[in-house]
């Protein structure tokens, strides 16, 4: 056998090994779906099915070698069973309200703008080599300061303007530190998000005091589309928020940057090789500074929609998490635009599920350990990718030019 048939015959080897790892995992997924309206059989023995066939497919996978897929395939399985046996046993009409599946669908989007924003802001910040802590208070910034000026200049965009320029501000106090000085970037990002925590909240009183922000402010529009809300699968979607689909443009946008123009090749290479980078007349402080800066500013387009297209209003530490759960998502998406957008949606279905399942009145009692589901999701989420999920090769450490 010549040495180009053995190549041949490992890549069709290796093609079919996955291609099986890939149908269990589709498998696993439909052990939970035919249980779930429209379908909704409430035969314990099809997800059971289902279930095997998935767990078998992944488990001849890994003895072929591919572990990575085979292994997902089983863990699709384990949960496919789980779910769809739960499903089985669930009441009909209880299913029924929970999987609407246009509402899910749009309340998906809506839950995942906010971490799309500060996920992207985060990629920025780390392919240039500098680990953003903070983005949890440049949203924070972002959500106040842009509801703020959207109260008192009576303008929605004057609003995303404020935001930016507040989260661009807060990222500009971690760049100083984490560049110039060459601190610790995990304790200046932290430090940024405490004093994020302490402005906000005293503006907040100071402003707005115990009657919160007025009601009737100008908000970030929705765009309505050309077709019925009653439309199956889609409806949902005929009207949502602006921000929603500029945050769908921003995940193209930084990926055409990134990976498609000389100036996102300079962006990387100063987060995989300052000193190379350097070498080549490129200015890693000047990279450094605009990538924070700007990821400072999308963070904080993502906490404003929070307050000005979302919830309309502002309360203390609204914000609740949802920037470590970016950069959770920004982690389980590898450092990529696409894989961080995914990774943000998984976390968006994954909230919505819980808010769903939480308005059920036979489930009302457990309501509050439903809303503990997207923070379990990130925990498995990032203890999946660890060891396998590769950070630019000079992210956390600081330059310093000889």
């Amino acid at each position: 056998m010549t040495v180009q048939a053995a190549r041949a015959n490992l890549r069709e080897a290796i093609f079919e090994a996955r291609s099986v790892g890939l149908a269990g995992i589709l498998l696993g997924v439909a052990a939970c779906w035919i249980a779930l309206p429209p379908v909704a059989t409430r035969s314990v023995a099809l997800p059971i099915l289902f279930a095997f066939a998935g767990a078998a497919c992944g488990a001849w996978a890994v003895r072929a070698g591919e572990r990575r897929v085979g292994w997902g395939a089983v863990a699709a399985a384990l949960l496919g069973l789980v779910g769809g046996v739960l499903a089985t046993q669930a009441g009909e009409h209880n299913l029924e309200a929970v999987f609407v599946w246009s509402a899910l669908l749009a309340a998906t989007l809506r839950w995942a703008t906010p971490l799309t924003f500060a996920a992207i802001g985060g990629l920025f910040s780390e392919r240039s080599g500098v680990v953003n802590i903070g983005l949890e208070g440049m949203m924070l910034m972002g959500a106040f300061w842009g509801i703020w000026a959207a109260d008192k200049l009576g303008n929605w965009i004057l609003g995303l303007v404020a935001a930016a320029v507040a989260g661009g501000l807060l990222a500009l106090v971690h760049a100083v530190f984490s560049i110039h000085l060459r601190a610790d970037q995990i304790v200046s990002g932290t430090a940024v998000n405490f004093l994020a925590l302490g402005i906000t909240g005293y503006a907040f009183i100071d402003i707005y005091g115990d009657a919160g922000t007025p009601s009737g402010i100008s908000e970030i529009p929705d765009i309505r589309l050309g077709y019925s809300d009653n439309t199956p699968l889609i409806g949902g979607i005929a009207h949502l928020n602006l921000m929603i689909w500029l945050s769908i443009l921003l995940v193209v946008a930084s990926f055409v940057f990134l990976f498609r123009t000389a100036w996102g090749l300079r962006l990387r290479s100063v987060g995989e090789h300052p000193r190379a980078a350097d070498t080549v007349g490129i200015n890693v402080y000047v990279v450094r500074y605009a990538a924070v800066i700007l990821s400072g500013m999308l963070a904080a387009l993502g906490g404003a929609y929070l307050s000005m297209g979302q919830v309309h209003s502002f309360n203390q530490n609204m914000t609740v998490g949802r920037g470590f759960i970016a950069l959770a998502a920004l982690i389980f998406g590898k450092w990529r635009p696409f894989g961080a957008f995914g990774a943000a949606l998984l976390f968006g279905f994954s909230t919505a599920l819980a808010f769903q399942l939480s308005n059920v009145q036979a489930w009302e009692s457990s309501s509050i350990l439903f809303r503990t589901i997207p923070y379990v999701v990130t925990l498995v989420a990032v203890a999946g990718v660890i060891g396998r999920s590769i950070p630019p090769a000079a992210v956390g450490r600081p330059y310093k030019k000889q």
